[in-house]
């Protein structure tokens, strides 16, 4: 067994408790405080698993998110799924915690999630991501102003990089007295949440940002409260935004720079200062900046024995300080080989020429840890998913983000600020900003600021082996792509960097290629420039990274469980439940309930020992012969108002609307721009510049997208505004040859009269309650009808006044069912159910509602040859000719005596059936179906496929009762 790394002192950990977790079926302790890749380095184990195409041992490299190797399956235990696919680096401990190391490959858990998963939409004036010393000044800064403030941190403790380095001075404080100040002010502050465990994982339009939070990741699930959610997604909208993302640190592209013990130099300090962890004895730190030498300084000072291998022919700043500490430095030097089988066994170092190149004569150190840093890449990706602008800054060796976005200030690392001191004056400038208090701040800080701590910094962005190979130079960990990979791609001749990401797969992982995307940038660079290599076309002049780019960064930052992104809509959630203001009767009175896209709808009221088809016969005969009552609150209504309304739905219904009256109303048809049946509904004229559109249940959202969609972008001139009312108003429908009876005694002010009160018009009225109500007279049915609409939160008290007034007529209520029977009889179609986008208004006969003096929405394909020419499917009525077989709905429909087992081909097809049901009004069942040429084929027999033989049936015109419409006004 590996020696144990752990410090005798240190780190932020709670070494007062140990606890246990298993990794691999292996016991491990820990304290709380660790991440699993702490506790494994603690433990002295650095491979975590094998590469996830070649095999090759890999171990911890980063102590972020970033991580590219080192991901676990944790097991969920008590029926919780297992989750996969998590960065080792960022769960964190807990006593009991089993987990699997996974080698780059997840395996998805198929035990139901049923945690509580929860989202929250949050306003704030001031959102600071990252708690930085630039995010902490920032947060402090905006709220000493007075804003509402949110700080969202990824890692359990604030304090970024000053983590790492608890005994820098900030503002003549030791960083850790000094982060321990800024977060009491900020938790005193009740303008300020402060959200620790929080990622940052998109940027959207207008500052919208979308966070998750990770609740309870760090505890015994079993000690949750009920009710806590495990995960939170913040949709957060910012009036002003500090991004204080930071920087990640590049690795360096070295023959086996994959082998375990090769880690990031800032992530051995981290591990250091934070944990405790002492990730090796014998430690060589290879780098192009000065700031791997505070990595060295801090390993000396732990016991470690360290040499720097820099490959600056000068070095920097920090190099005299380095050697006075004891540390031997290798100025002007590379690591070109990481040593070993299993682990970092050693490393061999060689001096570089003027041009980079390394000498052919090597030297071996021992180290069983190999501490990289190739430079720093500032953390751009919410900066450039706002499509916020970077630029090359070739000192640095980096892309660092332009402020360009509006309502949005990078800061800090995110700028090349890496300085603390100054990091802590742009954050605290940028809060001031943020909070209102000063003007954009547009000037980056000056190089100086920059040198003091990475000081000059070298491109080197590979070094070739002792034997010339690319093989083993990984560029990419987690896809496993090397330098040969990004050789080959240019080879081929790809020249884009996106191209090359998408040949090699390098920066598609799971870290999206944090680590390794600016170093493809850089490689590109270097082997499309004058002389190009082995195998690729140069571009026969110098060229950089800048002119290179990067790849796109798209959301998420980093992965989100699709059951977060859910949410609370899962299971019998997925969608929400409406109800209108009736339906405690409806339940009351044993109503079966169907789903008419999100609402509950009574679809029949079953009495004692009736079934689905006794109890809507009794319902259909109700209102065919008496009267019966209806709950038609979920129709969408819509209201249109502004100068050019009546415009406006002249241009989208098939029929005209400008001239109709106020106090009246009409059907309309709606078509999409190829002339298909879109939606229908009535729509009331209540004032001049004032509308009332009624639509489909299940249409309703997609209709108002239509009149947005519409109204902004296609005729914005227009003077137009339309609201969703449908739960504002109660819609109660009362059909039947009584109905007039009934709305007199519930009306008694209101002449109901035929002559008084005709078809499609409204009046205003008071109900006998002393309730004002609107009252139209339009049917669904082909039966007398009325409908009385209320203000929603008097819908079930009026409700209960109908269900008075006539119940010593018999009134009946009835459900959707029956409605849909009654409807079916007068051809009165239901769109979406009817018709499938590719019906017209004529093919179901209702040319009559299709204008030909107006232009209007679809008017134009009705001129097309697919439209005029051929034989179109026509909607038509369909009468099985032994009177008694039912046709189900979608039925196929053949020409009669065309054989159903042909010899060749599939059997040809005239039309199918879209609605069936039994009807009491004609005392045998019919069908409505769409056939070919139907209307000219009236009278014809066709077949129906029912169970596998063919039935004869007659066609017939759609309306099957009332042809004439007689029973509409009673």
């Amino acid at each position: 067994m590996a020696q144990p790394q752990r410090t005798t002192d240190g780190g932020l950990v709670d070494r007062s408790c140990t606890i246990t977790l298993t990794v691999d079926g292996r016991p491990i302790t820990a304290h709380p405080g660790d991440t699993v890749a702490s506790a494994l380095l603690a433990a002295g184990q650095l491979r975590v698993g094998n590469s996830i195409y070649r095999g090759r041992p890999r171990g911890v490299v980063t102590a972020s998110a970033d991580e590219p190797n080192a991901f676990v399956r944790v097991a969920g235990g008590e029926g919780r799924p297992a989750e996969s696919m998590l960065p080792a680096t960022q769960v964190e401990v807990r006593d009991g915690l089993v987990v699997t190391l996974e080698d780059g490959i997840g395996v998805l858990d198929p035990t139901p999630d049923h945690d509580l998963y929860d989202a929250v939409n949050a306003h704030c004036d001031v959102l600071v991501v990252g708690a930085g010393p630039a995010g902490l000044a920032a947060a402090r800064e905006a709220a000493r102003s007075g804003a509402r403030v949110i700080l969202a941190e990824r890692e359990p403790v604030l304090g970024g990089t000053l983590l790492s380095h608890p005994a820098e001075q900030v503002d003549g404080e030791t960083a850790a007295v000094w982060v321990a100040s800024v977060q009491e002010e900020l938790r005193d502050d009740p303008e300020v949440t402060v959200l620790p465990r929080t990622t940052v994982f998109g940027s959207y339009d207008n500052n919208f940002l979308m966070a998750l939070e990770r609740r309870t990741d760090h505890l015994d699930p079993a000690s949750v409260p009920a009710g806590v959610s495990r995960q939170r997604v913040w949709r957060i909208t910012a009036g002003r935004v500090v991004l204080a993302t930071g920087a990640t640190e590049r690795p360096l592209v070295l023959a086996g720079n994959d082998l375990p013990g090769v880690m990031l130099a800032s992530a051995v300090s981290t591990y250091l200062a934070r944990f405790g962890v002492l990730a090796g004895r014998q430690v060589v730190v290879a780098t192009t900046n000065d700031s791997a030498y505070t990595t060295a300084v801090e390993l000396v000072e732990a016991g470690a024995r360290v040499q720097v291998v820099d490959a600056r022919p000068q070095g920097g700043p920090a190099t005299a300080a380095t050697r006075a500490a004891g540390v031997e430095v290798h100025l002007g030097s590379a690591v070109v080989q990481a040593l070993g089988e299993e682990r970092v066994e050693g490393v061999l170092v060689a001096t570089l020429d003027d041009d980079g190149e390394p000498a052919a004569q090597a030297t071996r150190l021992e180290a069983d840890v190999l501490a990289v840093s190739g430079g720093w890449s500032p953390t751009v990706h919410l900066h450039s998913q706002r499509k916020g602008g970077t630029r090359w800054d070739a000192e640095l060796v980096g892309f660092v983000a332009v402020p360009d976005v509006e309502g949005q200030l990078p800061v800090g690392a995110l700028r090349g600020t890496y300085d603390t001191g100054l990091c802590v004056r742009e954050g605290a400038e940028a809060g001031r900003w943020a909070a209102g208090g000063t003007a954009y701040p547009q000037d980056g800080v000056g190089d100086h600021a920059r040198r003091a701590v990475c000081g000059p910094v070298c491109e080197l962005w590979a070094v070739a082996a002792p034997d010339g190979s690319w093989a083993t130079h990984f560029v990419d960990l987690h896809r496993d792509n090397t330098v040969a990979d990004v050789v080959r791609s240019l080879g081929a001749g790809m020249r884009n960097i996106e191209h090359v990401k998408r040949y090699t797969a390098i920066g598609t992982g799971v870290d999206q290629g944090r680590t390794s995307n600016v170093i493809t940038s850089g490689l590109v660079a270097r082997l499309l420039s004058e002389g190009g290599a082995e195998g690729v076309q140069g571009l026969g002049r110098p060229t950089g990274p800048g002119e290179i780019g990067t790849t796109t960064y798209r959301a998420p930052y980093t992965p989100v469980a699709f059951a977060a992104l859910a949410g609370r809509h899962r299971g019998d959630l997925l969608d929400v439940i409406r109800r209108t203001a009736v339906h405690p009767w409806h339940v009351e009175h044993g109503a079966e309930f169907e789903d008419v896209g999100q609402w509950k709808r009574p679809w029949y009221y079953p009495q004692d020992g009736e079934d689905l088809e006794a109890a809507v016969a009794r319902e259909c005969r109700a209102v065919r012969e008496n009267v019966g009552f209806m709950d038609a609150s979920t129709l969408g209504k819509i209201e249109i108002r502004g100068a050019d309304a009546a415009e406006f739905l002249n241009r989208l219904y098939t029929n005209a609307f400008l001239q109709l009256p106020v106090g009246k109303g009409r059907y309309g048809l709606m078509c999409t721009p190829d002339g298909m049946v879109f939606d229908d509904g009535v729509t009331l004229r209540l004032e001049d510049d004032r509308f009332f559109m009624t639509t489909t249940t299940g249409g309703a959202a997609k209709v108002l997208d239509w009149l947005e969609e519409w109204s902004q972008t296609e005729w914005p001139e227009l003077d137009v505004t339309c609201t969703s009312v449908t739960e504002q108003w109660t819609t109660i429908a009362v059909a039947g040859p009584r109905s007039r009876e009934v709305i007199a005694r519930v009306a008694p002010d209101l002449d109901v009269s035929r002559e008084a009160f005709g078809f499609m018009e409204l009046r205003h009225t008071t109900l006998s309650t002393g309730l004002e109500a609107r009252i139209c007279r339009i049917t669904f049915s082909g039966e007398l009808a009325f409908e009385i609409n209320v203000p929603s939160w008097y819908g079930l008290a009026t409700w209960e006044l109908v269900a008075e007034a006539g119940a010593d007529l018999g009134i009946t209520p009835y459900g959707t069912e029956a409605m849909h029977v009654l409807r079916a009889e007068k051809a009165y179609p239901i769109v979406g159910h009817d018709t499938d986008g590719t019906v017209t208004p004529q093919d179901l006969g209702m040319d009559w509602i299709v204008s030909k003096k107006k232009e209007f929405v679809g008017r134009r394909s009705y001129e097309r040859l697919s439209h005029t020419g051929g034989v179109r499917k026509q909607w038509v009525s369909l009468h099985p000719v032994d009177g008694s077989t039912f046709l189900p709905e979608g039925t196929q429909v053949i020409d009669a005596g065309t054989p159903l087992t042909p010899q060749e081909g599939p059997v040809p097809m005239v039309g199918w059936v879209t609605s069936s049901y039994h009807s009491q009004a004609l005392g045998r069942p019919f069908a409505l179906a769409l056939i070919k040429g139907g209307h000219d084929r009236i009278g014809e027999r066709v077949s129906a496929v029912v169970g596998g033989a063919a039935v004869e049936c007659e066609i017939a015109e759609s309306v099957v009762y009332d042809k004439e419409g007689a029973r509409r006004d009673g």
